[in-house]
């Protein structure tokens, strides 16, 4: 993995976050908005692409952002690949509220991780001016 990758995968984690963030915005406001039964919970579903020269059809909606998969330094785009309801749960606020501040302090870390990959590019290319 280079100094650069890191901004891939940090970029990879925000968009993640933000996505899930979203859904539990839509949570919360279900959960105000209507009586019980009448909105389902929205779960996120998140992957890794297939391996390169799998056919199985996949959906590409976040093409070119990568998240590191098991530290080996190979990396894989992470697709969003929709929302499924749970059945028969209803949102809850309190729930759906710690959900919403779980992916805001998610996307917080992936931000200040982010944060310190483009410190270390920039100094890295400082380093490579005579």
């Amino acid at each position: 993995m280079s100094e650069f990758d890191v901004l891939g995968s940090a970029a990879a984690g925000m968009e993640v976050q933000r996505t899930a963030l979203d859904v539990a915005a839509r949570n919360v406001a279900a959960a105000e908005a209507g009586a019980p039964g009448s909105f389902e919970r929205l779960v996120p579903r998140f992957a890794t692409a297939p391996p390169p020269g799998d056919d199985l059809p996949f959906p590409d909606p976040f093409a070119g952002l990568a998240a590191e998969l098991d530290g080996d330094g190979d990396s894989a785009p992470v697709r969003f690949l929709g929302t499924s309801a749970e059945r028969g749960v209803d949102p809850d606020a309190i729930t759906e509220m710690v959900a919403v501040l779980d992916a805001q302090r998610a996307y917080e870390a992936n931000a200040a991780v982010f944060d310190a990959g483009k410190r270390l590019a920039e100094r890295t290319i400082e380093a490579g001016r005579p």
